[in-house]
């Protein structure tokens, strides 16, 4: 019996899981690439799967297990009505107002009640196991770990397994068969429990007979604290790690699966890794993190990627194993998973919503570390007298003062920030703060007052503005050795430009007048035709170094942080600079350029993939079909697709021949050191014309090479798209 139930739960959790990045994808070309489509999309899940925990927990408790199976087996046929799931023909987002009550609406029609069905399985289903006459009925959690086993299975099986294999009609109509074998397993479990019930109606029922007093307030604000931190940190320690650590493709789905994994682990009937060792752990590694943040650590990526996630892991086994521990009797079940959703849904709105707009850097995330080891559990042997309390105050006061202290006074003796003096300062620092690891309240304000001085200490002496919005980070900084301002979004350098007045109109980085960019506009036939410039990703504005009097030039833009940094000239120039026309559309460039006349553009330049983490959606059959209507007859296509990680050149020569256009492809993998002294960063792009005369003297030069497309490539569309397969391994 147990088997089923298990077998159920992973189904149902399996099927929760891949539900969320199918439809998001789904969405994408529709609203596109920003951020705030994903965190919306979060927000409806996690608001979702609360109301699935509050439906089980309230049937369940007025109907009885009984007569609520037999409701729950009508409410299991209702999202037949809108299986396969899929975008309604005729619904397009608003171009005035803002698209996320649009959005949520969508969501709410199309997944939202396939979602909360599926959602409501977890507790549900474990609330059925515990009224009926099994062995393990006393103490059924160990189902949880069953549940989260199947999120995590599918969570990695997604981007590996499904993604590459099934397009989006596909995979919609594969998640409905699941669904149908959900309803049938799920039915199974219902006459599973009706042959082995106890006799009672259940939960509703043997309250009444059974004496177990109802979890105190201040328990059901504990799960909640300890759901809340984890949450958070999940989204914390992703943005951190994608901003200012490595943006690898994929990199999130690692946290996630080691936040689901700490739920397999801990409420497992055998302990792998015994709660008590991961609490002593705790201290070992979070005074170190305390170290990386105070010194504001940035070398060794692959390294400090590995450790926050370790740190990450632990901490979260630390708060899902005193939920674990703290666990109610089975008549309190539902209830438990209630206070722990509400947890979950409170850290996912404080990450994606309250902290992009309080704080300018993402310290939210060890914000929150340090409220993760307030939660550790107390040790019995200390005492919780006055005093005691009052020193959980002033103790970590005295940390911060001792270390502002050496500060001021190192500052003021003018002694150079070295290793040795970082290190004796948070020596003494993490020998004070270790002392205190047996009371959590007082080694987390210790933690927070390392980490409140470090911020102090740590601040780039460099750093002209900091701006942050749902789209990242956005930092502008001053470089004494080149006496130029760089435009660095997360860890990706977006553009460079000189100050001096006789240099500044030099375009550097990527678009350097050596590089392939620079290149492209020396060398295009006709230049005085060439009236219609499009760019797809403004930076700090070096295309307009390229313009000439009489032209126009639109970028598109889909980060208003990014437009105000290149048009305020304390920063940039280039735009002020530039003899042409210049034009800036905000918005997803795939969206406005729908509203573009057909053949507007001579030059169109995707620059949207400088960084590391890009948006597919720029990059499909589709997307390309628009941009070759947009391009004159004569016009060039050029497309940035320098990568640390992907290599985007065989998806881009895949689509080129099904378009029947003209494609080649420039790399610099190694530049001569005076041009790297100038500021110049090597960079691939692939250029693309209707005809080979478009490309003029480019079609014949050695350097720009054809794309060889092996057979069997797939061909990237709305529908489908692997970039497991493009990943540089």
């Amino acid at each position: 019996m147990q088997l089923f139930f298990a077998l159920t739960l992973f189904v149902s959790a399996t099927l929760l899981f891949v539900v969320q990045p199918m439809f998001a994808k789904m969405v994408l070309p529709l609203l596109g690439g920003t951020p705030s489509v994903w965190n919306t999309c979060m927000v409806f899940y996690q608001a979702a799967l609360l109301a699935g925990y509050l439906y089980a927990h309230f049937s369940t408790r007025w109907l009885g297990t009984r007569r609520q199976a037999l409701l729950h087996i009508a409410v299991l046929c209702l999202p037949w009505c809108v299986l396969p799931i899929a975008v309604p023909g005729g619904w397009s987002p608003p171009t005035q107002s803002s698209p996320i009550p649009w959005l949520l609406a969508l969501l709410a029609m199309s997944v939202g009640l396939p979602f909360f069905v599926v959602a409501a399985s977890a507790p549900m289903l474990q609330a059925w196991f515990a009224d009926t006459r099994h062995a393990a009925a006393r103490d059924p959690y160990f189902l949880y770990a069953a549940s989260n086993l199947g999120s995590m299975l599918s969570l990695l099986g997604y981007p590996v397994v499904i993604e590459p294999l099934l397009p989006l009609t596909d995979q919609a109509k594969s998640w409905a068969v699941g669904y149908g074998v959900l309803t049938m397993l799920t039915m199974g479990c219902a006459a599973l429990m009706w042959r082995s019930s106890r006799g009672t109606l259940g939960v509703a029922e043997s309250r009444a007979t059974e004496p177990i007093a109802a979890p105190a307030t201040a328990q059901r604000l504990r799960w909640l604290a300890l759901s809340f931190a984890p949450s958070s940190l999940l989204l914390g320690v992703t943005t951190h790690l994608s901003t200012d650590v490595a943006a690898v493709p994929l990199l999130w789905v690692v946290p996630l699966a080691l936040y689901l994994l700490t739920f397999v682990l801990v409420f497992a009937r055998h302990q792998l890794l015994p709660h008590a060792w991961m609490v002593r752990l705790q201290p070992f590694l979070v005074l170190p993190l305390a170290a990386v943040f105070f010194q504001n650590v940035h070398h060794w990526p692959w390294a400090m990627l590995a450790f926050h996630l370790v740190v990450f892991f632990v901490t979260a086994m630390v708060c899902h194993g005193e939920l674990a521990a703290s666990r109610p009797p089975a008549r309190y079940l539902t209830e438990f998973y209630i206070w722990m959703s509400v947890g979950g849904v409170l850290g996912g709105l404080f990450n994606a919503l309250v902290a992009p707009s309080v704080f300018p850097t993402v310290i939210e995330y060890p914000l929150v570390v340090a409220v993760a080891c307030m939660l550790r559990p107390r040790a019995a042997s200390e005492p919780q007298n006055t005093r005691a309390r009052r020193l959980d105050f002033a103790l970590p006061a005295a940390v911060a003062l001792g270390m502002g202290a050496a500060v001021l006074g190192l500052r003021a003796a003018d002694v150079p920030r070295t290793g040795l003096t970082t290190c004796l300062i948070l020596g003494a620092a993490a020998w004070a703060g270790f002392r205190f690891h047996e009371r959590p309240l007082r080694f987390g304000m210790g933690i927070l007052a390392i980490l409140v001085v470090g911020g102090l200490y740590s601040v780039e002496p460099h750093m002209r503005r900091v701006e942050r919005n749902f789209f990242g980070v956005v930092k502008v900084r001053y470089s004494p050795g080149l006496d130029a301002h760089v435009l660095v979004h997360g860890s990706t350098n977006h553009g460079i430009q000189y100050r001096s007045p006789a240099k500044r109109r030099r375009p550097l980085t990527y678009y350097h007048t050596t590089g392939p960019l620079g290149q492209l506009f020396a060398g295009m036939p006709h230049p005085e035709k060439k009236r219609e410039i499009g760019v797809i990703g403004l930076g700090t504005g070096s295309i307009s170094s390229y313009a000439r009097p009489g032209q126009h030039l639109t970028y598109y833009e889909i980060d208003p942080a990014i437009s105000r940094i290149a048009l305020d000239p304390q920063f940039f120039t280039f735009l002020h600079d530039c003899p042409a026309t210049i034009e800036i559309v905000l918005g997803d460039a795939r969206l406005s350029l729908i509203h573009s006349p057909a053949r507007q553009f001579d030059v169109l330049v995707v620059d949207a993939f400088s960084s590391d983490a890009i948006p597919i959606h720029l990059i499909t059959k589709e997307a390309l079909h628009l941009y070759l209507d947009k391009l004159a007859e004569e016009g060039i296509l050029a497309i940035h697709i320098s990568n640390r990680y992907l290599n985007l050149a065989p998806v881009l020569g895949k689509l080129a021949e099904d378009a029947g256009a003209v494609c080649r492809v420039r790399r610099e993998s190694e530049i001569p050191a005076e041009e790297m002294m100038d500021g110049k960063i090597p960079s691939s792009w692939v250029i693309m014309a209707k005809r080979p005369e478009a490309l003029g003297k480019l079609a014949d030069d050695p350097r720009w090479k054809a794309i060889p497309v092996a057979a069997g490539t797939p061909l990237w569309t709305d529908d489908f798209s692997n970039i497991v397969t493009v990943l540089k391994l």
